[in-house]
């Protein structure tokens, strides 16, 4: 087995070297960004776990606190919100800011992530090149050989050549089911997160408008009982 693909390699010219180098190259981008992304979306889900039941509850001082001691995207786009909610309490305002705080976190989410397609490309044009070189050598070779040789010879010397744009294709292929892996990671990812801001947006206006609608109560019966004081008076 490791016999037939070293002479498989080997029998692919000098191309086949660029061709390595660029799967190992992705390859490499394709684990550090599996790991990563794996570690964000778990991280994320921990936070927000840990902060939906206190921003239910109404208790945004204390969300303030636990999205100030953690460091995930989703505390960091969170804290921006809760920022807006302590200073001026509108809806919009606190949308806008979860939003910027987006617009931050999705290029750390996709970053290194499209040289994956590039890499894919690169690897296949490397194939078609060392085969077009290996014809061409092929072609110039057997130019001058006996007739009775030049079809076995032209016939062994283009199977030699397709073996670069074999392994082009067999290193392209993994890349691009890997950028279409990473890159569906990532938009469940941003989903998750728009999810969260919309969620978070809407219990800080639904606990808003419940204290809202409590103070008019509150008013009308302080000022019914100062009334009701200076009548007894």
């Amino acid at each position: 087995m490791f016999y037939s693909l070293a002479r498989f390699f080997q029998m692919g010219g000098f191309f086949m070297f660029p061709i390595a180098i660029v799967l190992a190259v992705g390859l490499a981008i394709a684990i550090e960004r599996w790991v990563q992304l794996k570690r964000i979306k778990d991280a994320n889900k921990k936070t927000w776990d840990d902060i939906h039941p206190v921003l239910t509850k109404g208790e945004f001082d204390k969300a303030r606190e636990m999205v100030n001691d953690d460091k995930s995207n989703m505390a960091q786009m969170l804290g921006m919100g809760l920022a807006r909610q302590g200073a001026v309490r509108r809806r919009e305002d606190i949308e806008i800011a979860m939003e910027e705080s987006m617009m931050e976190i999705i290029p750390q989410l996709e970053k290194r992530t499209p040289y994956l397609a590039l890499l894919s490309n690169i690897a296949t044009l490397f194939g078609l090149l060392g085969t077009i070189m290996g014809l061409i050598e092929a072609f110039t070779a057997v130019a001058g050989a006996n007739p009775a040789q030049k079809a076995s010879l032209l016939a062994a010397s283009i199977s030699t050549a397709m073996n670069c744009t074999a392994f082009g294709l067999m290193s392209a292929i993994p890349l691009l089911l890997l950028h279409a892996r990473l890159t569906t990671t990532t938009g469940h990812i941003v989903n998750s997160m728009e999810m969260a801001a919309v969620k978070a947006v809407n219990t800080i206006s639904t606990f808003s408008k419940r204290q809202f609608e409590r103070s008019p109560s509150l008013t009308v019966a302080t000022t019914a009982g100062a009334d009701h004081v200076q009548t007894t008076a």
